[in-house]
């Protein structure tokens, strides 16, 4: 497709790009954060300095951050347009999102050598996507519900009491610790896919997501 004429296209809106990097940012703080609660490192001076403490503030100020960003995500798909919207995450429902699934899969095989175009995300991964965000609802479940038992009577507490009928608090650690490595996984294959399509397609699928735009070969879908 490199010959072809490329047109430039609004395909990224602001608050999806937003989310993306809030995301980026809010994963990199949890995690970080999130091996030094499980496995405590003195790195304070004294016992004064309060070191794990604001650890673990910046640890909830982050889930707090990631959590209204996914809100705020999920909002936008409502919103907003067709390639931020909900039904972009569910290519299987309809027989034309069935068939791009089937030539993804058939080029990421090495079965095809031509990459199909999209002008959103791929199908394959919109359903990536998906199951990441089921991934994310459990992290954050969990987290907030091993947070929530320092106030036993608390509104926290008692709004996930869910939590607690279906996880002991060692489970609940291991399912948020397991999700991590899960979410490590996807961001390596992320990457990959990311720089993967930019070359294939030259549609400039990195920098779409600081500038919003992408080049295709079509002027429509």
């Amino acid at each position: 497709m490199p010959n072809q004429p490329k047109f430039k296209r609004y395909i990224w809106e602001l608050p999806v790009r937003w989310c993306h990097w809030i995301n980026m940012v809010s994963i990199v703080i949890l995690a970080v954060t999130g091996f030094l609660i499980g496995s405590p490192y003195s790195i304070g001076s004294s016992a004064s300095a309060y070191a794990m403490g604001w650890i673990r503030f910046v640890h909830f100020t982050a889930a707090y951050l990631f959590t209204v960003s996914l809100v705020s995500r999920v909002i936008w798909s409502l919103i907003g347009n067709e390639y931020a919207g909900w039904r972009a995450f569910f290519p299987f429902f309809t027989a034309k999102g069935r068939d791009k699934m089937v030539k993804m899969t058939r080029y990421y095989l090495l079965i095809d050598k031509q990459v199909p175009e999209t002008i959103g995300h791929n199908p394959l991964a919109t359903t990536a996507y998906t199951t990441l965000f089921v991934i994310y609802i459990l992290m954050i479940l969990t987290g907030f519900a091993l947070y929530a038992q320092h106030a036993p009577q608390g509104i926290m507490h008692k709004s996930l009491g869910f939590m607690y009928s279906m996880f002991s608090a060692q489970g609940m650690r291991l399912a948020h610790h397991f999700s991590m490595y899960l979410i490590f996984g996807f961001v390596v294959n992320h990457i990959y896919s990311a720089w993967l399509m930019d070359i294939k397609e030259h549609g400039s699928e990195i920098s779409s997501m600081f500038s919003g735009y992408k080049f295709t070969v079509k002027k429509e879908d």
